[in-house]
């Protein structure tokens, strides 16, 4: 019906509106992008539409900045990072609209005497002016911080054990995750989508036996790249992680879930086959809250943290970035301990109670 001149339109603007979108959609998906971004897209445009109380081929540049400026105000303003997203979806869906093999110019001019037209430029959108669009307060933790958090958590699993609580298993889990996503330093993504058998040794460090190192298959991808793998091996300054994982895998831990058998993950949950991401993130706040640290302090902290407390450690910041970062993994590089008197206990690099073995809990 609307490539037919002769055909008119019931509500013509809301149905055109909506084929836009589809289009735009569909466009998208040939792109490879994901579900969920394509989904928060055009939800995005069907907000900024309500908005503005006009169509695409109405729209102006004074549209898009009353709109930003009314997210960026009030008591809950929009981040920078935010503003830009938005922004770019705008700024691509105009994109989309104005391109002459699409015909949505020629075919708005007919139907409603107006066309589509781009409505943001560099002198109305935010600048990416800086590789690092990490806010301000965020940082890494310091030692003495993550010994209080990681003390309250192991604290926290005793005191429910000993109550006779059935809590005592999530709270057991709960900060051996986080302890594996400090030791790795993982996204909280990264680490939810675990299985028991992305880890595997490390034949120049035998001591370590299945844990010298975790395959990551879901880290952070380009642009409709999809995730990406990288390998992350387990470092002397933190090798306390491995007896960590031996008691949460073959101590028995993981099987007590009543969920353990429905798939290889390494979190099962109380319900299902894997913790959610929202549920490792509520759980990480609540303890921080608990002991009274800065809410700024989240569980993607965990991963800065790991970066800054190796270059602490002396380790050459080349190397940390090659295991850190997206676009490369590591195979073959040895490691070797500088000291080898450090006590294996988490080589003094962090007190004993937070690398200690909880395999007593049963």
């Amino acid at each position: 019906m609307l490539v037919d001149p002769d055909i008119g339109l019931f509500r013509a603007d809301e149905r055109v509106f909506t084929a836009m979108l589809d289009g735009w959609r569909a466009q998208m998906l040939a792109r490879g992008l994901t579900a969920d971004t394509i989904k928060q897209r055009c939800q995005l445009l069907e907000r900024f539409q309500r908005f503005t109380g006009e169509f695409p081929w109405q729209w102006r540049p004074a549209d898009i900045d009353d709109f930003l400026a009314d997210l960026r105000s009030g008591e809950k303003p929009i981040s920078l990072k935010t503003l830009r997203s938005y922004s770019n979806a705008v700024a691509m869906f105009c994109s989309y609209l104005t391109h002459p093999a699409y015909g949505w110019g020629e075919f708005c001019e007919r139907t409603f005497g107006d066309i589509p037209s781009q409505i943001c430029f560099e002198w109305n959108m935010p600048r990416h002016t800086t590789d690092d669009a990490v806010p301000a307060k965020k940082r890494s933790f310091t030692k003495a911080e993550l010994q209080r958090l990681f003390d309250y958590l192991d604290d926290l699993v005793d005191q429910e054990f000993a109550a006779g609580s059935k809590r005592w298993l999530p709270l057991f889990r709960d900060p051996v995750a986080f302890k594996v996503c400090y030791a790795y330093g993982l996204r909280r993504r990264e680490m939810t989508m675990l299985d028991l058998e992305d880890f595997g040794p490390n034949p120049h460090v035998s001591d370590y036996g299945r844990f010298g190192a975790v395959q990551v298959r879901f880290a952070k991808g380009a642009a409709a790249s999809g995730p990406r793998r990288r390998t992350v091996l387990t470092v002397p300054e933190f090798d306390w992680v491995v007896d960590q994982l031996k008691t949460w895998t073959a101590g028995g831990m993981r099987q007590q879930f009543p969920t353990a058998e429905r798939s290889s993950a390494l979190w099962p949950s109380e319900r299902g086959a894997r913790m959610s991401l929202g549920s490792f993130g509520d759980a990480f706040a609540a303890a921080r809250d608990a002991v009274g640290l800065p809410q700024e302090l989240g569980l993607h902290c965990l991963r800065h943290s790991y970066v800054t407390h190796l270059i602490e450690a002396g380790y050459d910041a080349a190397f940390v970035q090659i295991i850190w970062g997206r676009n490369r993994g590591v195979f073959d590089v040895q490691h070797e301990a500088r000291n080898r008197t450090v006590p294996r206990d988490g080589g003094a690099y962090l007190k004993l109670s937070i690398t200690r073995d909880r395999g007593r809990v049963h």
